[in-house]
């Protein structure tokens, strides 16, 4: 007579491992509620607490515009700009040393691997609270830390994308004879340069967003005015910030994207 099998989703194993770390996530997310210390009575209030805010806000203070914000506004988007401008011509040297299909001297990668990092892993508040102890408080400040964070995003990118370059063309040109940089131009800048400007253009949507935010630590841009909004207690004027930044967001996003479908 055969044994009587009966179908189980998980060995005993299985729902030992799974019930250890469901465990080991309730005791970590009770530890996190207790180190920050969550008030009830706070949370409990906060809804009342955000309707007081919006009402505090209304109506929003347009008149402000004209000597208050658009200046900075501007100042803002050319932060973005001149900054992503800047990135580029560090992150394509770097994306290049980077990549080892490309650069086949082990002490470059491991440079430019560095740099990337080091770029990547400070962030952008950060890096401009440096840099506004370095230059001072301003655009200076902003738009060199607008650069040099963005050397981590767009030239690992790049480098990603030319050790992904198809080997046939290179392998051609170097049995030709052809130097490296024609190598470069004619093998391996074709098959990367639609990703590359794909990235360039993602990197001064997301420029956009920090560039608006760094003038919090004194870097420049809109965020200086925002601060400067909030320290006095002009809710209005916030607002009016407040949607000036989600304007400038939302039509660079439009722009990006426009530009991405007619030219990539």
């Amino acid at each position: 007579m055969s044994e009587v099998r009966t179908w189980q989703r998980f060995t005993p194993a299985e729902r030992m491992a799974r019930f250890a770390v469901f465990l080991a996530a309730g005791i970590l997310l009770a530890w996190s509620f207790r180190t920050v210390e969550i008030i009830p009575e706070f949370l409990m209030d906060a809804p009342e607490q955000v309707a007081d805010l919006f009402k505090r806000m209304w109506p929003v203070d347009f008149a402000y515009y004209e000597r208050g914000v658009h200046a900075v506004l501007i100042e803002t988007l050319h932060i973005a700009t001149l900054g992503t401008i800047m990135t580029l011509g560090i992150a394509i040297p770097v994306g290049i040393m980077a990549a080892g299909n490309v650069c086949r001297v082990p002490a470059l990668n491991w440079l430019a691997t560095f740099i990337l990092v080091s770029s990547r892993s400070v962030n952008t508040l950060v890096w401009a609270l440096l840099f506004v102890a370095v230059f001072g408080p301003g655009t200076l400040a902003g738009t060199v830390t607008i650069a040099v964070r963005s050397i981590g995003f767009v030239g690992k990118l790049f480098g990603e994308a030319l050790e992904e370059s198809a080997p046939g063309p290179i392998e051609a040109l170097r049995a030709s004879g052809a130097p490296w940089i024609s190598v470069f131009l004619k093998g391996y800048w074709p098959q990367v340069s639609p990703a590359f400007w794909g990235i360039a253009l993602f990197r001064w949507d997301i420029n956009v967003r920090e560039s608006s935010v760094i003038g919090l630590v004194g870097a420049g841009g809109i965020g200086m005015a925002l601060d400067e909004a909030l320290n006095l207690f002009h809710w209005d004027r916030v607002a009016l910030i407040l949607v000036c930044i989600f304007a400038v967001v939302v039509i660079a996003e439009v722009f990006v994207t426009h530009i991405r479908k007619r030219i990539i």
